[in-house]
């Protein structure tokens, strides 16, 4: 069950601001034949509040022009031709075609400092829009060996303009941040067709996180099961790992009024999938974490009285815990081989090599930054369950300490639990949580910052 706060008091870091004289009040310009005043001191917290407020229907515009626009993963490249063309403006040293269609912006603070990465995936998913706005999308594209429709139907449209902002709002402050920032926008977070490995582990591994290394990684995630305002966190894992697993099952070919010529592969393959249930729910610790297995394809046969020669099964699983994700995947396989041979039969067991890992957030960077929550204008930080979605942000968190959390998306005054999932082509955000995320990520950015300075 989750656990809302109450609002903590707020805290106030000992950070100031020298202003440029673009910011200066007139009434503040010193008198003549008199020495120069000084630069207004304006404490942080507001200045960060009134800037991500001032550039809010910019950064709605993009969403809806990005939304208008989808692309599929490893094909963003419109989105990131935007993304770059607004951070080279900003003065952000970009780095383009990471990981095909990937950006990688850094900017240097005034004053030394660590290093944050912040996070946004850039793809949309496979999906017939079903929302009324009128920058539905109508985009269609090949996706492996087919046409089909596209949709941001997982709010990551949203997360692009979101971070185009907070790189706005940050470049604003370029010479007070005691740091450096690094800007990720990833593409095909939502996996390749044929199991091909993208997303964050080609971006690391063709030097995301290079010179400079990050101290810290944030991310964020607009979700329909929150409501505008809310922010979901919790320590340790907060999405599960995500693995796709596929079952050959070899029986022999017989009619199907003689079974007893033959090996009746749908027989062992039903037996496999039962066998798999027990897995979960009697041979792992359900004390220590939770775990899911479920087979979602089971595809056999041509004809009604024919039994046929095998049987193809795939599905997913998710845990939490690597060491139970390996003891899972090892019983999987003797589970399917020994059931098929007590009929006759074989059963072959693979795992994708696209699997996801478990997001882990950090649990100090997560102590650490619950007041820099608390302190976000408008919102209400609340402790969530962690959840059975797969997240390639993890891979960024195994890297540097990293901490992910759940923006809410749905209209206050509407009930979350019955509002259309992630992943829905009915998958509707409201717009005002763009600000909130925001000023989520720059407030995290500047209060690590600072607090590596105390």
């Amino acid at each position: 069950m989750s656990h809302r706060f109450r609002p903590a008091t707020r805290l106030c870091l000992p950070i100031v601001l020298a202003v440029s004289s673009l910011c200066a009040s007139a009434q503040e310009a010193p008198a003549p034949a008199a020495a120069p005043a000084p630069a207004a001191a304006v404490p942080l917290y507001p200045l960060i509040a009134e800037r991500s407020k001032a550039i809010e229907q910019k950064v709605i515009d993009w969403r809806r022009d990005i939304h208008q626009h989808p692309e599929l993963g490893n094909q963003e490249k419109r989105t990131a031709a935007l993304v770059a063309a607004h951070l080279k403006t900003l003065g952000y040293e970009v780095r383009e075609g990471v990981a095909v269609t990937g950006v990688v912006a850094t900017l240097r603070g005034g004053k030394p400092g660590p290093v944050v990465a912040l996070r946004a995936d850039m793809d949309a998913l496979p999906v017939k829009e079903q929302v009324d706005v009128p920058f539905a999308s109508k985009a269609r594209a090949q996706w492996g060996f087919a046409t089909v429709d596209v949709m941001h139907a997982c709010g990551h449209d949203g997360h692009v303009a979101i971070l185009m902002g907070v790189a706005e709002v940050l470049a604003s402050m370029k010479a007070q941040l005691p740091g450096t920032v690094k800007l990720i926008f990833q593409p095909a977070e939502e996996k390749l067709p044929n199991a091909e490995i993208g997303g964050a582990r080609r971006m690391l591994a063709e030097g995301a996180f290079d010179a400079p290394k990050p101290d810290a990684v944030f991310g964020l995630h607009l979700v329909s099961a929150l409501n505008t305002g809310q922010i979901g966190y919790k320590s340790g894992p907060i999405t599960a790992s995500s693995d796709t697993f596929k079952v050959s099952v070899k029986g022999r070919q017989t009619h199907g009024s003689q079974p007893w010529s033959g090996v009746d592969p749908i027989v062992l393959g039903s037996q496999i999938v039962l066998g798999f249930q027990t897995i979960a729910s009697r041979q792992v610790n359900v004390t220590k974490e939770p775990s899911v297995l479920s087979v979602g394809t089971f595809n056999a046969g041509t004809r009604y009285n024919i039994i046929p020669d095998s049987v193809e099964m795939s599905g997913t699983l998710r845990t939490y815990d690597d060491e139970m994700r390996q003891f899972i995947i090892k019983r999987m396989g003797e589970t399917a081989s020994h059931i098929a041979q007590s009929g006759g039969g074989t059963a072959e067991v693979r795992v994708e090599a696209d699997g996801y890992a478990p997001t882990v957030n950090d649990p100090a960077l997560t102590a650490k930054m619950v007041p820099s929550l608390q302190r976000v204008p408008g919102a209400t930080p609340i402790v969530i369950p962690k959840g059975t979605g797969g997240e390639d942000f993890s891979f960024f968190a195994q890297k540097a300490p990293g901490l992910f959390v759940m923006i809410g998306a749905t209209p206050p005054g509407r009930d979350a639990n019955k509002a259309e999932p992630n992943h829905s082509p009915r998958f509707f955000v409201d717009e005002a949580s763009l600000l909130v995320g925001v000023r989520t990520l720059t407030q995290l950015t500047v209060d690590y910052m600072a607090g590596a300075q105390r």
